[in-house]
């Protein structure tokens, strides 16, 4: 690979990245400022998604920061931001409804969040180590150590590969459970899954990124190409 080809493939890299966030960033604050027909807050339209569902074990809290919003399978917690948690937005909706999507996997033990929960593990010491692994061995010309790292690379890109599937399935189900249980109007239904488009960009966006990694890292070690 040329210098000037792979400042553009670094370019690219980091661009992705940051138009996804960005594209994120601006569809949540254009639509966190339209409130839905409901003028439900997210933590009451997470519980209830939650109650139709039958998940009453399931609990909701505030959280810190910005768009942090997540589910938590290991304590049952579906955790809003502040915005989103006391919100009437479209957005908070949204996003409200997506986290209870992943409650409900969870309780259907759908397969490809159970996949993902079992590759966390390596995929997590993957992320942390390849790098230093593939480096050292580029460093010591030790090709079984270059090896090693895109292995364990490999586990880090599955992992967010699995990733996708569960994300749009989560937004999915977020849909359905927002029409079905009178949150949103039928009319409101483009806007609402504008919010959940863009979200799911930021994993794309990941997925993308490190395919386009693993990619170079096999080709180095299979052509030599430091």
């Amino acid at each position: 690979m040329g210098l000037g080809s792979y400042l553009i493939y670094i370019a690219l890299l980091m661009i992705i990245p940051i138009w996804a966030q960005s594209k994120v960033k601006s569809t949540y604050k254009k639509y966190a400022k339209i409130a839905t027909s409901s003028y439900m807050t997210g933590a009451q339209v997470a519980r209830k998604i939650l109650d139709d569902n039958g998940l009453y074990n399931v609990t909701i809290e505030e959280t810190r920061g910005t768009l942090s919003d997540h589910y938590d399978p290991r304590k049952k917690v579906v955790r809003l931001s502040s915005d989103n948690f006391h919100g009437h937005s479209m957005a908070a909706a949204a996003i409200a409804a997506h986290e209870v999507g992943h409650a409900i996997q969870d309780a259907e033990a759908y397969a490809f969040l159970r996949f993902r929960h079992s590759l966390f593990p390596i995929a997590s010491f993957g992320d942390k180590t390849s790098f230093i692994l593939i480096i050292a061995g580029v460093i010591l010309q030790a090709t079984n150590l270059i090896l090693i790292g895109v292995i364990f690379m490999a586990f880090a890109v599955l992992f967010q590969l699995v990733t996708l599937p569960v994300e749009f399935n989560a937004s999915s189900r977020a849909m359905t459970q927002l029409v079905s249980s009178g949150v949103i109007r039928n009319n409101e239904e483009r806007q609402t899954k504008k919010v959940l488009n863009a979200a799911a960009l930021t994993y794309v966006a990941a997925a993308m990124v490190a395919v386009a990694e693993l990619i170079r890292f096999v080709l180095m070690f299979v052509l030599g190409d430091e």
